[in-house]
């Protein structure tokens, strides 16, 4: 087993263990909300799954029965908009712009076992992953920031583009549709939807199975999303920075 050694320090929201030569990346942070904290971990597991050159691919679970993220904590950030700490919101949505090009570039096949509801962030988050696995029985993935108030930002709509039918995704924005598990199976969101007992095994088999080399799929990758990671480049800096998180 490996875990957060390297870094001195026990993780509290994200954790890892080698399963064979796939990395499992398990969000332990009850809902798994998207905080600093949880971006800071999260980045460090990736670095140090990255150090590991006996790694050759990434699954994301979830500790959590019935979610595997519900996305920003906004009651976190509504804080911080509570106390007018702008430089701390602009750290915060700069660091997650790094967490989501983090995971659309990292240089190996990446999975997203899907475990419960995903809404929001967090689904804009599993639409970096290469490639997502769903629980069939319980969940769903859906976008609310159409009801909350708080629209996505160009570089988030380009990643939801790539993961997710233009036709489906316009009624996920824009009417807060929510999609099972079998559903986006459906429509080609998720490569699988399966009972809970058997997500991980078959997400983390099918990322053993690609046999992929790093150097070859990191620049086949990065070609891919180059043009999602030029939108958050040149447009969402605009916006972080304006420190308006609402419409």
């Amino acid at each position: 087993m490996a875990s957060k050694e390297a870094t001195g320090s026990a993780p509290q929201k994200v954790t890892w263990e080698k399963q064979g030569t796939v990395a499992v990346v398990t969000m332990i942070y009850e809902d798994n909300r998207i905080n600093r904290i949880f971006l800071e971990e999260f980045l460090d597991a990736l670095d140090a799954i990255e150090a590991d050159e006996t790694i050759t691919s990434l699954v994301v679970d979830t500790a959590n029965e019935k979610i595997w993220s519900n996305g920003i904590d906004v009651e976190w950030v509504f804080g911080l908009l509570a106390a007018n700490d702008h430089q701390g919101l602009k750290e915060f949505f700069t660091m997650l712009n790094v967490l989501l090009k983090r995971i659309l570039t990292y240089p190996m096949p990446t999975v997203a076992c899907i475990g419960g509801h995903v809404c929001a962030g967090g689904g804009i988050m599993a639409c970096c992953f290469d490639f997502r696995f769903m629980r069939s029985d319980r969940g769903f993935f859906f976008f609310n920031e159409v009801d909350t108030g708080i629209p996505f930002w160009p570089g988030m709509v380009a990643i939801c583009r790539h993961a997710i039918p233009e036709f489906v995704l316009t009624k996920m924005m824009l009417l807060g549709s929510r999609l099972s598990g079998p559903e986006c199976e459906q429509y080609g969101i998720a490569m699988k939807a399966l009972p809970k007992e058997e997500l991980l095994p078959a997400a983390v088999a099918f990322a053993a199975g690609t046999g992929k080399t790093r150097l070859n799929y990191g620049a086949q990758k990065a070609r891919l999303v180059a043009p999602i990671i030029k939108v958050m480049d040149e447009e969402d800096p605009a916006i972080i920075n304006s420190g308006k998180v609402t419409a």
